[in-house]
């Protein structure tokens, strides 16, 4: 069984942040597979998937975004998931908007939803998918900029890099994880 997460920030006032793209990315995955997330449990909201391709379970921490691997743990804990099994999708200030980036492993690189699951799982080994906002202008702190949202002109780089990513997951359901990153990197 596969686990696909998405980082963001619960509640209405985050939507369309760009600290909320993992969300989007769920959300559309899970449309585009008709599984809404309606449980509810490990401090998130899940699906469990059947595909022909294999089992996956998208999820959506409701710890906000600090706190995102006190979700994340106790979930693959319970399924018996191990951390190769694993993708975590998230907002990258040092890619461009819209561009993706896929790794393996890596440090937290200043992002604290990442460095909460480092903490929690106890290793910097599992799948991630960057996705780009850009730098803050001049002047803007960072936590502002990540909690506001993707200006007009971004918006359609977003948008495809939301669909590339969930297309990433989708091909990660049969293929190991290198492969896609061959085929979904840049």
């Amino acid at each position: 069984m596969k686990l696909i997460v998405g980082l963001g920030n619960p509640g209405a006032r985050y939507a369309g942040t760009r600290h909320n793209i993992g969300f989007e990315v769920i959300d559309r995955l899970a449309e585009k597979w008709d599984t809404p997330l309606v449980q509810s449990k490990f401090n998130g909201v899940y699906a469990t998937v059947h595909r022909p391709e294999g089992k996956a379970i998208l999820l959506k921490p409701l710890t906000y975004m600090n706190l995102s691997g006190q979700s994340v743990r106790p979930l693959m804990d319970y399924f018996d998931i191990d951390t190769d099994e694993l993708t975590v999708i998230y907002d990258d200030l040092d890619l461009p908007s819209g561009q993706l980036r896929l790794r393996q492993k890596g440090s937290a690189g200043g992002h604290n939803g990442i460095r909460s699951l480092i903490e929690h799982l106890g290793t910097q080994q599992f799948n991630r998918i960057r996705i780009g906002v850009s730098r803050p202008p001049a002047g803007m702190r960072v936590p502002d900029y990540v909690l506001s949202g993707f200006r007009p002109e971004e918006k359609p780089d977003v948008a495809k890099a939301v669909e590339r990513a969930a297309e990433a997951c989708e091909y990660w359901l049969e293929k190991p994880y290198l492969e896609v990153m061959n085929k979904f990197n840049g």
